[in-house]
């Protein structure tokens, strides 16, 4: 078990320390601006009171495959919500695809997943809080 979560940890290092080329940087700004655009213009950004956002974009070095991180803020079910917008990826790529065919030679791949980073913050908040209170102030 330990040692399957070592090498979890470890391919996520490796992902981390490889870099992303010049092109896959302009490639991810270009589709986190436009996509931003069709998610307020289908009605994507509020869903059943919750808010969501596009945290970023990350394009594979072949440029096949975009991985789209969606923030929710006051969501209820975030799996309800991914399933939601992936349903309607066929129609995201649709009107990503005319929107930006001059730019590149094909469409990548849209994949999407919960960025759960701002969750993760405020647990890791909520235990350093639980951590202080234990502590006797110094005088």
């Amino acid at each position: 078990m330990l040692r399957q979560e070592l090498g979890t940890i470890c391919k996520i290092k490796k992902l981390e320390v490889m870099q992303e080329s010049k092109r896959q940087k302009q490639i991810a700004s270009l589709l986190i601006e436009e996509l931003n655009d069709i998610f307020r213009r289908f009605g994507l950004n509020m869903i059943d009171g919750g808010m969501v956002s596009l945290s970023g974009v990350k394009v594979t070095p072949d440029l096949l495959e975009a991985r789209i991180y969606l923030s929710l803020f006051q969501v209820k079910d975030p799996k309800t919500i991914l399933k939601r917008v992936e349903d309607r990826s066929w129609e995201i790529k649709k009107e990503l695809a005319s929107r930006v065919k001059q730019q590149l030679r094909r469409i990548p791949e849209l994949k999407f997943f919960e960025d759960d980073t701002l969750e993760n913050a405020f647990k890791m908040e909520e235990l350093f809080k639980q951590i202080n209170k234990g502590k006797e102030p110094e005088a």
